[in-house]
């Protein structure tokens, strides 16, 4: 009888991600629904899932997709919501979401996906896998519905760490445009930093020191740097990369999508409100279908940790299977592309660059 570890193995460069059952809001048939609907769509992808066996076996055997493509890793702790980071990392060995990083760290599995608690996720995604080396604060990038040609612009951090000063920030430039180039396919992504104006002379030091730091990798990055854009500039067509702290970005995804579940309920009392709007609903039907799906937020669900040695998607908490296949087909894109190699490298090349420019800097220029 062949092994399921043989059937893992088992097909042209199969993608490993490993996955998190446990955790989200749905539960962890969610999440089983979610993976057999990328296992579905993409024959390459291979699953380790993490979480009490004896409730896994049951919802994996009833997806045929599934069948020789995932590997079950018992793990009978589950990190909630509500649980500290602080305190996950003292006593989460036995948890699933532990599980998932621990498989990534020993290169059995090449993205970790979790719909957990994302200050938790951090944090243990920082001790098991490390930070990149010259990076000093990892950030969380998201994929922002936007008026470019891609559809999405990307925008880092919101979230992983509330501070950043200007070398924080250029990183964050550097990873941001690693993700658009592999992500979204722009070969020559334009980035700009979030601030209160687009002039020069605006905002706080950190940022006026950033801009200079940005601009001047820029050519050697091979990305193009906009300067400053304001908030107007995040689904706009200006730039493709949205460079800022993670408090700020994180106020702003949640402005975001408070808003965009603002004007859903607008548009339902309006088409609602009379005969009248109810046939105009009717009649407007299709163009409804195609905006609701464009802006839907779990066709866009995942939010990549950008920093580690490891790439680690982090799934919306209240993702049902689409939410879930949408985070999966994200790490199986990111994991096809050599992605954390990719950012290490770059980020890399930086450090040397800064490095030279800053013994020049010291002992002046060769005689």
């Amino acid at each position: 009888m062949t092994s399921e570890r043989d059937h893992m193995k088992a097909g042209e460069n199969p993608v490993v991600l490993s996955i998190d059952a446990m955790g989200g809001d749905q539960g962890p048939a969610a999440v089983v629904a979610g993976i057999a609907l990328s296992a579905e769509k993409n024959p390459e992808i291979r699953f380790i899932l993490h979480g009490p066996k004896d409730q896994l076996e049951p919802l994996v055997a009833k997806k045929s997709d599934l069948t020789g493509r995932c590997e079950i890793r018992d793990a009978s702790g589950v990190v909630s919501m509500d649980d500290k980071p602080s305190q996950v990392m003292r006593s989460g060995k036995d948890t699933s979401m532990w599980s998932t990083l621990e498989a990534v760290r020993q290169g059995e599995a090449t993205v970790a996906v979790s719909c957990g608690n994302t200050g938790a996720l951090m944090a243990l995604s920082m001790i098991r896998l490390r930070k990149l080396p010259g990076v000093n604060r990892p950030a969380i990038a998201i994929l922002w519905p936007s008026r470019n040609p891609q559809g999405f612009n990307v925008m880092l951090d919101v979230g992983a760490d509330i501070r950043a000063d200007a070398e924080d920030l250029l990183q964050y430039a550097l990873m941001g445009v690693s993700y658009a180039r592999n992500g979204l396919n722009l070969k020559n992504p334009r980035v700009g930093l979030l601030n209160v104006g687009t002039e020069e002379h605006k905002g706080r030091a950190e940022l006026k020191e950033a801009h200079e730091l940005i601009g001047d990798i820029a050519e050697d990055g091979h990305f193009e740097f906009v300067g400053f854009v304001e908030g107007g500039d995040i689904p706009g067509n200006k730039c493709d990369v949205i460079v800022t702290d993670g408090f700020t970005g994180n106020i702003a995804l949640k402005t975001g999508e408070g808003t965009a579940s603002l004007i859903s309920d607008f548009l339902k009392q309006a088409f609602a409100y009379s005969f009248l709007s109810r046939v105009a609903s009717l009649l407007a039907l299709t163009s409804l279908k195609r905006l609701k799906k464009r802006i839907d937020p779990r066709r866009v669900n995942g939010g990549v940790f950008l920093g580690l040695n490891g790439t680690v998607v982090k799934s919306h908490g209240a993702a049902d299977a689409t939410g879930v296949s949408a985070a999966v087909k994200l790490a199986f894109q990111l994991a096809q592309t050599g992605f954390t190699d990719r950012i290490a490298a770059r980020v890399a090349s930086a450090a040397e660059r800064a490095q030279d420019v800053s013994e020049n800097e010291t002992n002046g220029p060769a005689i």
